[in-house]
């Protein structure tokens, strides 16, 4: 691998300086710089929150920066809109390849159309010239994908392809990619970096955002460490090992207390034996016990919801076993996991775990409708007494149990989404994110009610991609790469560099 150590200043393509951005007064960015040269794969890594994603949308034109300067081949830019940016030659590609391609049309199509859509049905273009123009820049990226297939019958790997010959045509400067190997099988992945390697040698100043720190290894010239809004490291990738990155994405070591009530641990409820479903879960085995709570916490994109939903009854597995207190269990809906005594959290709490135009009280009875009716009519006081129960016991904070859940914040929402199943009777509890979008406050008080249930003998699987609360809540870690578990520890055996550097691909022989 090249350093670009000598490279001198006026050869940056960008140069973004003492940048900083704050959302209603609380700082994101933190006077930060970054500078990318021509033909460079340049990392840049964070944990969650580090402030990363919103520096590239910034560069991307998705956000506005307040202080700072942002220089394009050395002249000042400042624009405000995505469409600007592309204008400058500065393009993003996300994991959601789809949300950029229309899928009805052919592979051609889809490369050309920005010419098509600049012509605005005023100007015929060539279909001819389309798919003449379009082999030639898939074939400059060694792309073999025929230009009259539809998008649509497309793999993602395939589609990024399409993608990424819309930009080259387009003469991309920079090219930002958001966690591009997260959806792709390991060889697709390959044919990633062999298109990466392409854009390369054209001169494209690669931006490579992943918490897949072996990729970072093997591909990337130079690496810019975030953390809390700031940037912390930037060198050439070879200076620094594996482990380095690891202790600069952390900086420090895990010193945040969280409320850990004493559960006694019994014997196995929840048992998962190869575990898979396409290329997102890769055989996963999994125990859980009485009292136990289980994180699984792992990098987004790794697998964890794709395990919570199948568990959950609300996705089929491809193959492996799943048993409650040793017997074998197929769900084909949520209904039968709830039947059969799992019940959950899901991260998409409002569009998944409440019904957000009903009521505080209509949400928290929904699942025990059958105890509080006699003769297909709901008791008013049996609900109003289950409510009352939920609301004191989990300290919602609501006006009234009548007002519309819509109107409560996102910590009261997922005390909802929680308090709905707590008369159940469940003996496995799924919580898929339950702190996202949640204040400190809020955060608190789940974690001391997911204590009270496990003291209450129930097991609880936690999955978060926030690798701090899956060490501070849980009794053993398992932790998420690219749809495995690469590392079981238990709590007493758990760092935050352990955790880190399994969820980025290390392996045990190289501890």
């Amino acid at each position: 691998m090249a350093s670009t150590e000598t490279t001198t200043k006026q050869q940056y393509v960008l140069e973004m300086t003492g940048i900083t951005k704050s959302f209603a007064g609380v700082p994101a960015l933190r006077g930060v710089d970054f500078r990318l040269r021509a033909g460079e794969v340049h990392a840049l890594l964070g944990a969650n929150g580090a402030g990363k994603s919103t520096l590239m949308k910034i560069l991307a034109g998705a956000y506005e920066y307040d202080e700072g300067t942002m220089l394009l081949v050395g002249r000042p830019v400042k624009h405000k809109s995505p469409a600007d940016a592309k204008k400058l030659g500065i393009h993003c590609v996300y994991q959601e390849v789809d949300a950029s391609l229309v899928p009805q049309l052919t592979v051609a199509e889809n490369v050309m159309l920005d010419e098509i859509g600049a012509a605005g049905g005023k100007a015929w273009v060539s279909p001819r010239r389309q798919a003449q123009e379009a082999e030639q820049i898939l074939a400059s990226l060694n792309a073999n994908i025929p230009v009259k297939r539809k998008v649509a019958g497309l793999s993602i790997a395939e589609k990024q392809m399409v993608l990424l010959a819309r930009i080259v045509r387009q003469e991309a400067k920079v090219i930002i990619f958001d966690e591009p190997t997260a959806p792709l099988s390991g060889s697709e992945a390959d044919t990633f970096f062999r298109i990466l390697s392409e854009l390369k040698k054209r001169g494209t100043a690669c931006v490579f955002i992943t918490h897949r720190l072996p990729e970072v290894m093997e591909h990337a010239d130079y690496v810019t460490v975030m953390r809390d809004g700031a940037k912390v490291h930037a060198g050439v990738v070879d200076a620094l090992s594996m482990g380095g990155l690891v202790a600069q994405m952390l900086g420090k070591t895990f010193a945040e207390e969280f409320p850990k009530l004493p559960a006694e641990i019994g014997d196995v409820v929840l048992s998962v034996s190869g575990l898979c479903q396409g290329n997102k879960v890769k055989g996963v085995d999994l125990e859980v016990r009485s009292g136990q709570i289980v994180a699984v916490v792992g990098p987004v994109g790794a697998g964890k919801t794709e395990i919570a939903r199948m568990l959950a009854g609300a996705e089929r597995p491809d193959g492996g076993v799943i048993c409650l207190h040793g017997q074998s269990m197929l769900f084909k809906q949520p209904a039968d996991a709830i039947d059969a005594g799992i019940v959950s959290v899901p991260e998409e709490r409002r569009k998944q775990g409440i019904v957000i135009h009903e009521s505080v009280e209509r949400n928290i009875s929904l699942p025990l409708l059958d105890r509080i009716s006699r003769f297909s009519f709901i008791s008013g006081e049996r609900e109003r007494g289950l409510t009352e129960r939920v609301i004191s016991s989990l300290g919602i904070k609501t006006a009234s149990a009548k007002l519309p859940v819509k109107y409560l914040s996102g910590g009261n929402q997922q005390k909802v989404a929680i308090g709905k199943w707590l008369e159940k009777e469940a003996d496995i509890f799924l919580f898929d994110e339950p702190t996202k979008g949640v204040d400190i406050g809020a955060k608190s008080d789940i974690f001391r009610i997911i204590g009270q249930l496990a003291s209450a003998g129930k097991g609880i699987l936690y999955l978060t991609s926030e690798l701090d609360e899956g060490l501070g809540i849980g009794d053993v870690i398992a932790v998420l790469y690219d749809g495995r578990i690469a590392a079981v520890l238990p709590r007493g055996e758990a760092t935050l560099e352990k955790i880190l550097y399994f969820a980025s691909g290390g392996r045990e022989e190289n501890l």
